[in-house]
């Protein structure tokens, strides 16, 4: 079943200069098992489009079931320096929640407001 990210995980960021640091912490381990899977950093800077114009470096941190990405050249220049207002990282991290994953049946019951009929 492909679902939203907000289903799985949440997302907290932050942003110094260019670059932003969005951490995506997994509600539950076997939803940090497929996050590692499905959410790589090519992955990541895709969903973006345009928007992120340097590198992604994707870390896992295993401890605290997240994974976090550091986007450089995603905030138009920086915060003090951009335009661009929803550039700033806390609208990148909460943009991220719409990537879809896909979540097979058996955990379906862990996801977190999905209404299903089974």
């Amino acid at each position: 079943m492909k679902v939203m990210l907000q289903h799985v995980a949440h997302a907290r960021s932050g942003d110094k200069g260019n670059t932003s640091n969005i951490a995506v912490f997994a509600y539950e381990p076997e939803f940090y098992e497929l996050l590692k899977q499905q959410l790589t950093a090519e992955q990541f800077k895709q969903y973006y489009g345009a928007a992120i114009k340097g590198e992604v470096e994707r870390y896992e941190v295993d401890a605290i079931e997240a994974l976090n990405f550091v986007a450089h050249g995603a905030l138009g220049g920086g915060v003090s320096r951009s335009l661009c207002l929803d550039n700033y990282g806390k609208a990148l991290s909460a943009a991220i929640l719409g990537f879809e994953v896909d979540v097979p049946e058996a955990l379906v019951p862990k996801l977190r407001g999905v209404e299903t009929t089974q």
